[in-house]
């Protein structure tokens, strides 16, 4: 009976392992390669006016494969940007590494940017963390991870 139960445990283990490996795989694949976007609220010849991206995207070059769409439900316009070619090179990947972030990163960073500008007319920058020591609280500890994590994914 236990024979029969270590080998069930051990074959099940085998199984679960391929199967993180290969969803592994595939999902940091399918991060690579995917769009990405931004809604504007902005109709389709604000977002490209002449056929021009604007300058965040541009900058990026032809690494890069950009499109406009209306957004669903009439709310303005959609900007996507995927990488043309994943593993990285030429401008995006220059832009990046100069930031300290993955190309992925910068085209999310450049998207962002991209709405701002266009709705804003500016791009907003957060100022810096105040310096010093700070009381330690849960809300505060919170706050950190959080603003830490801002920095590699997206602003808070």
């Amino acid at each position: 009976m236990s024979t029969v139960l270590l080998t069930g445990v051990g074959a099940g283990g085998i199984i679960i392992r391929r199967a993180l490996r290969s969803s592994h795989g595939s999902a940091h694949e399918e991060s690579q390669e995917r769009w990405r976007a931004v809604t504007i609220n902005r109709p389709p010849e604000q977002v490209a006016p002449q056929g021009r991206w604007p300058d965040p995207i541009a900058q990026l070059g032809d690494t890069v494969e950009v499109q406009i769409r209306p957004a669903p439900g009439g709310k303005g316009t959609e900007l996507v940007a995927r990488l043309r070619h994943p593993g990285g090179s030429g401008a995006v990947d220059a832009t990046s590494r100069a930031r300290g972030e993955t190309p992925q990163q910068a085209v999310r960073s450049a998207l962002r940017q991209a709405k701002q500008l266009i709705e804003v007319g500016e791009v907003l920058k957060v100022d810096p963390a105040p310096h010093g020591k700070r009381r330690h609280t849960p809300g505060g500890r919170l706050l950190e991870a959080a603003t830490k994590r801002a920095g590699q994914e997206g602003v808070l």
